[in-house]
């Protein structure tokens, strides 16, 4: 029965995280509580495991159908890559406590910004190109890596958020962008878990598969109904981050 409830979560984290990240707020919460006393790194390390493939699969297809910038955006991935293995690192010898309150009150002024600027992130028109939409987007990946290694939730909707507030671009192409360096973040993590022993590989191979085919159908969606409905799905998330955290960092 663990193993359906989990594979079942890892579709749904597959579906929800192609559209705008977030797949996380589902399938780490499944994990541990089909599993509540095995160590938390062996079940982060098997999330990030499984969830890397949908992300990967949904860089693929977005590729197809958006036109991604790969030119800026190849080397905030490679920043991405940088900056969460050195926040994996970080977490080793300072403890990420202090980010659990601040969080629900970073993510409460995302959402509010958002609800607030009803035009924001409708319209495709970026504001850099050349070099400055390579600084810019590499200072992103450097810096939401760094946070996704050290602590995590909400990665792939800050990434989002960042790209259409700093860069000027739409929901759906935001999003497509933050899927490869939300990738590149997830196999900088892995790489890390896997050296120290902490990923079932025998269960992230199913939920690997589960996940891309939740990928394969939220990207489908986010391309089929374009940037209004991701908008209203990175609104859903994000407030669901904001009960989670909230409630991880106040009441539990």
């Amino acid at each position: 029965m663990e193993w359906i409830f989990i594979t079942l979560a890892s579709l749904l984290a597959g579906f929800v995280d192609a559209i705008v990240g977030g797949g996380g707020l589902v399938l780490v919460p499944a994990l541990f509580a089909a599993f509540p006393v095995a160590p938390p790194a062996t079940l982060l390390g098997t999330n990030k495991a499984a969830g890397v493939w949908g992300t990967a699969m949904a860089t693929w297809q977005y590729s197809r159908r958006v036109q991604m910038r790969w030119a800026a955006l190849l080397p905030a991935a490679a920043a991405g890559f940088a900056g969460s293995f050195a926040g994996a690192w970080a977490v080793t010898v300072v403890s990420p406590d202090f980010l659990r309150r601040l969080l629900p009150l970073v993510l409460l002024g995302v959402l509010a910004y958002t609800l607030a600027r009803k035009d924001m992130g409708r319209h495709h028109t970026p504001r850099f190109a050349g070099r400055a939409e390579i600084a810019a987007a590499s200072l992103i990946g450097l810096a939401i890596g760094f946070y996704d290694g050290f602590f995590g939730p909400g990665t792939g909707s800050f990434f989002v958020f960042l790209f259409v507030r700093l860069l000027g671009y739409d929901f759906l192409n935001a999003s497509a962008s933050a899927k490869l360096l939300n990738t590149a973040t997830n196999v900088a993590a892995i790489a890390l878990f896997a050296a120290k022993g902490h990923v079932w590989w025998h269960f992230a191979v199913t939920l690997a598969v589960a996940n891309v085919m939740g990928s394969l159908i939220g990207t489908h969606m986010a391309l089929k109904h374009g940037t209004g409905f991701v908008r209203g799905i990175f609104i859903v998330v994000v407030g669901a981050l904001i009960l989670k955290t909230g409630y991880d960092a106040f009441w539990r």
